[in-house]
């Protein structure tokens, strides 16, 4: 595994660039446009999805404490009309940036991954959420742009990272081998090896030539490509796979 660099800064500069995109494509789509890389939603349905959760971030990470918070990112009351829904996504957005960027990434912050608890977890969670929305809303509108290829290399590392380490895996959990992922667009490349239900992301730098990493199962495409797949946007067979394929069906999230 290349180690990324990524930075509050960088994040944020994704949110920045990723949410007027959104919200143009939104607003192209119209209400009742069907989302076709989220089966079952409409684009209102992910405008109410954007909207709440970018709210409760909003309203949880400022807190500057680690407890779980006793609020969940629901929508209450009914949904409001086509142009009011536009408004509130809008500044929902505009709010997020301007909070996440006001709060140090090591600030004490809850969140959902077996890992440090800290608001740095939420400036990346958010410019990747952001950006995967932001492809599903180009879709509708039959225009999807791929994601910048530095976040989406990240992106591939928050999913093998925070995402299958929490147990957030779609695919089958009963498989035993190693993946080698390539994004040769961005020059990285990951090993994950399976254990049933467990998983581990193989440091490539620190492995030793005796340790069992050899790769049953190889995927290779753009960053992009491998974000959107492991996110469930986008079929495996869209990349290049050798070895048993459902090794890698089983990095799905999303």
């Amino acid at each position: 595994m290349n180690r990324l660099h990524a930075t509050k800064e960088f994040w944020i500069a994704a949110l920045r660039a990723d949410s007027p995109a959104l919200r143009d494509a939104v607003a192209e789509a119209g209400p009742t446009a069907e989302v076709p890389s989220c089966p079952g939603w409409t684009c209102a349905d992910l405008v109410e999805h954007i909207t709440t959760l970018t709210h409760w971030v909003r309203e949880t990470v400022p807190r500057g404490v680690t407890a779980r918070p006793t609020t969940a990112p629901v929508r209450e009351g009914e949904r409001p009309e086509w142009e009011a829904a536009l408004d509130e996504l809008r500044r929902e957005l505009t709010g997020t940036i301007e909070t996440l960027e006001a709060v140090e990434a090591d600030s004490p912050a809850w969140n959902w991954a077996p890992q440090a608890k800290q608001a740095g977890f939420w400036h990346r969670r958010m410019a990747h959420e952001i950006s995967v929305h932001r492809w599903d809303a180009e879709s509708m509108a039959g225009r999807a742009t791929p994601i910048e290829t530095k976040l989406a290399a990240d992106g591939v590392s928050e999913v093998l990272d925070t995402w299958l380490p929490a147990g957030r895996r779609n695919g089958p959990t009963d498989l035993h081998g190693v993946v080698h992922l390539v994004a040769g667009d961005a020059g990285y490349e990951w090993f994950v090896r399976l254990r049933g239900a467990g998983v581990a992301l193989l440091d490539t730098s620190t492995i030793l030539d005796s340790d069992d990493h050899h790769a049953r199962a190889q995927v290779t495409g753009p960053a992009s490509d491998l974000l959107l797949a492991l996110m469930g946007r986008m079929r495996m067979d869209r990349l290049v796979v050798t070895g048993d394929p459902r090794l890698v069906s089983a990095l799905r999230t999303g």
